[in-house]
């Protein structure tokens, strides 16, 4: 890579973990810059899960005040999404992007009404008297579930995964944040052991997003923890739909 393409794949790297530490969809940063810099599509994806996993762990460092009342759960959840995201990785190998294609916008845009309508379906869950551990049983469902579609793509699984835990769950929201954290930078984790027994890896975008990410993560980790729930909130939802709108064009 030239200098310029090394500064571009930084600034995108960096930015992409302030984001993933926030709320998730970083990915649709440096997933394009790569495209960008003449990398194919299946090459792009896998470089950018090798090097954001570094940003994800840098996240998860980030938060790890939130993360100590939430560290059983992020560890029971830990399960479903290793065989989630090792399945998801797979389906990249072998199916053609078109399959998920058609799905993953529909994800988003479920992703982002969870998130805007969790308070009202919160209360309409307690108003109907369901028992507080119902959503402890769809959870883990859920989370393999993106787990897949993060071991396949990953952008947005944070958006998809905040929608999910805040509906099904009444913790605090920064709590819940650190969980997404752990869970995304495991379905990470996973998906790029494969890809990196099996695929080709431009390895040095890869560590010019990792070094970058890093810094990202933490700083991401400053704000984040900073906003309020419904700031919060509105910041979620609008990632969400700046990455349904990225989708849909792309």
């Amino acid at each position: 890579m030239s200098a310029e393409q090394v500064a571009f794949v930084a600034l995108a790297g960096f930015l992409a973990g302030a984001i993933n530490a926030i709320v998730g969809s970083g990915s649709l940063i440096t997933f394009p810059t790569l495209l960008a810099i003449g990398l194919p599509p299946v090459t792009a994806n896998v470089t950018n899960t090798v090097g954001i996993v570094f940003g994800s762990v840098s996240a998860v460092v980030g938060y790890r005040r939130e993360l100590r009342p939430q560290i059983r759960r992020a560890l029971k959840l830990s399960i479903p999404t290793v065989l989630g995201a090792g399945l998801g990785a797979m389906l990249l190998l072998k199916l053609p992007q078109r399959v998920f294609g058609f799905v993953v916008p529909v994800l988003v845009a479920l992703a982002v009404l969870l998130v805007v309508f969790q308070p009202h379906l919160s209360r309409r869950l307690a108003a109907g008297g369901t028992p507080p551990r119902w959503g402890r049983h769809v959870v883990p469902i859920g989370v393999f579930l993106t787990a897949i579609y993060g071991g396949y793509f990953g952008a947005a699984q944070g958006v998809i995964l905040m929608g999910l835990l805040t509906v099904m769950l009444r913790d605090d929201i920064q709590e819940l944040n650190a969980v997404k954290n752990v869970v995304a930078g495991v379905a990470n984790l996973v998906a790029a052991l494969i890809f990196l027994a099996v695929a080709h890896i431009a390895w040095q975008a890869a560590g010019v997003i990792a070094v970058s990410s890093i810094l990202g993560g933490q700083a991401g980790s400053l704000v984040g923890r900073r906003l309020n729930p419904l700031m919060m909130r509105l910041v979620i939802a609008a990632a969400g739909i700046a990455a349904l709108v990225k989708l849909l064009l792309h």
